[in-house]
């Protein structure tokens, strides 16, 4: 061990040295090994040789070449402190005046690392956790932090410019849903029986009437009819967004925390990886105080002295329950995680028996997007538990960063959220069975990708929910399921947590919002 200016020789303690050798006594083997080490080069002609040293009883030093379980030791945590050290942020208040020690805040996450050829053995992957200070826990580390938020192992744009989006705020365009062509908002045409498709003419009204909306217009009139029952009136706030960064603007909140991944302006942003403050009164887009949910418990949910479950039937209870204002448009993105809250208590019987009986529920959580910039709102999950067991969450799709995937996030001491990217097909394998399996505003009718889940998800005979945003995507999704052999057991139905926001789609008028629809499979 090596003091300020002497070796400490403590006898009987081994410690793994680096040392630099000559290119020339290099093996070609050990080259690639250090370099995939990230261990520099020293000069031209020198590179890093590890070994191990031990002082004996008597003194001596005596040294002697690492076993490959060493080697592969070091360089899982050479490669995870590599791909962690940037988290690492400064706390210059800790560090007393004039001192060169460099102190940071607490910190703790886990990351997945991949052996390299020269060793593997067996599994691919190692997960190596990195805290400071050193020994810090999970749940340490959350119950001490004003915000759950986990952290992110994000390599975000060096350039933050925002997309000139100006063009599109001032004027809204739409599509024809025949020729394709953009067309101003003022200057549209509707179907005049259903008013639900959008042309830029009345001719290619006409065309499209003749080779298709004559068979399917009926079906579209009864969908629109459903417009008054799906609106959510309790809200006070602006309800459409059918110009997304106008309905931001009007609340305050538009470039802000989460609500940047609600208009386009972030969009060259990837999933995951959108610039946002740690603290939670940024997440929620500098919201007044009394307008977002805290990162606190439900201390008013007590029977008898003893914390009970929380069983929401709709947005006025949680809302009632959170003393939240009805002005408040946090709904909007709450949708996601209390959607997944809901369908676990009150749909899935199963998993809300092992939540009764203080066991975890592990969930697949297919195809993420936007909701990976929405970890904070997911710490919602943890306390509507209550006293409940614990959920794993482990989200899975090509749009998790790559950079993030295989990493374990706490969200709360209830909660646990795993990232992976890749598909579900190609991926389950490697992954806890779970109980039961959600796909938020999953689109099955958009992507073929889907194919390969769904004949996953046949064979596990494992339950599995979907949600959509209009009537006509649950419409082509059930089309979908029965393709691939699975029966709907839980029909199409009304969501009570969708988002209370109205969306639009590019060519129809259908009354859509996020989380819109329920159905599911094997339940």
């Amino acid at each position: 061990m090596t003091g300020p200016r002497e070796t400490i020789r403590v006898p009987n303690v081994e410690v793994l040295r680096v040392t630099y050798e000559l290119d020339s006594v290099m093996l070609p083997s050990n080259k690639r090994f250090v370099m995939s080490l990230a261990l520099e080069v020293s000069g031209e002609d020198r590179y890093p040789v590890i070994d191990v040293g031990r002082c004996t009883t008597t003194g001596e030093l005596q040294f002697r070449n690492p076993t490959l379980e060493e080697l592969r030791f070091l360089y899982a945590v050479m490669k995870g402190a590599a791909l962690l050290h940037p988290l690492l942020q400064q706390n210059y208040g800790a560090a007393p005046k004039w001192s060169r020690v460099i102190y940071f805040e607490p910190f703790i996450e886990t990351v997945d690392v991949q052996w390299p050829a020269e060793m593997a053995k067996g599994n691919d992957l190692v997960a190596v956790t990195i805290s400071y200070p050193p020994g810090r826990g999970y749940q340490e580390m959350y119950s001490s932090s004003s915000s759950s938020t986990p952290t992110k192992h994000s390599e975000v744009p060096k350039d933050e410019t925002i997309a000139d989006v100006k063009s599109n705020a001032a004027v809204c365009f739409r599509q024809c849903m025949l020729c394709k062509e953009e067309v101003n908002r003022e200057q549209l045409v509707c179907c005049g029986h259903c008013s639900a498709v959008v042309y830029c003419s009345l001719r290619c009204q006409k065309q499209h009437w003749k080779e298709e909306h004559k068979d399917i217009c009926g079906l579209y009139r009864a969908m629109m009819e459903r417009e008054e029952e799906l609106a959510m009136k309790i809200f006070t706030f602006a309800c459409s967004a059918e110009q997304p960064c106008k309905w931001l603007e009007s609340l305050g909140i538009h470039q802000k925390g989460m609500w940047r991944r609600k208009c386009s302006c972030y969009s060259h942003y990837p999933y995951g990886l959108l610039p946002i403050p740690g603290g939670l009164w940024d997440s929620w887009g500098g919201l007044d105080e009394n307008e977002y949910p805290h990162d606190s418990p439900f201390h008013n949910h007590f029977r008898d002295g003893i914390s009970s479950s929380i069983l929401l039937s709709g947005w006025l209870e949680y809302y009632n329950l959170r003393s939240l204002p009805l002005t408040s448009p946090v709904a909007d993105i709450l949708s996601h995680p209390l959607t997944v809250y809901y369908i676990l208590t009150a749909l899935s019987i199963s998993s809300k028996n092992l939540l009764l009986k203080n066991k975890e529920v592990v969930l697949h959580y297919l195809g993420p997007e936007g909701e990976l910039d929405w970890m904070t709102a997911f710490a919602e999950i943890g306390h509507l538990l209550h006293g409940m067991g614990n959920i794993q969450i482990i989200m899975v799709g090509p749009e998790v960063p790559t950079n993030l995937s295989g990493t374990t996030s706490g969200i709360g001491s209830r909660v646990r959220v795993n990232l992976v990217r890749g598909l579900y097909q190609d991926e389950a394998n490697y992954l806890p069975a779970p109980h039961i399996i959600v796909a938020l505003n999953c689109g099955l009718g958009n992507y073929s990708s889907w194919g390969g889940a769904l004949d996953l998800i046949n064979s596990m005979k494992i339950p599995a929910y979907f949600t959509n945003e209009s009537e006509l995507s649950c419409l082509n999704g059930k089309q979908v399921l029965r393709s691939a052999g699975l029966h709907i057991s839980y029909p199409v139905t009304p969501n009570p947590f969708r988002s209370p926001v109205r969306i639009f789609g590019n060519s129809t008028n259908f009354p859509s919002y996020s989380n819109c629809f329920l159905l599911g499979v094997n339940t």
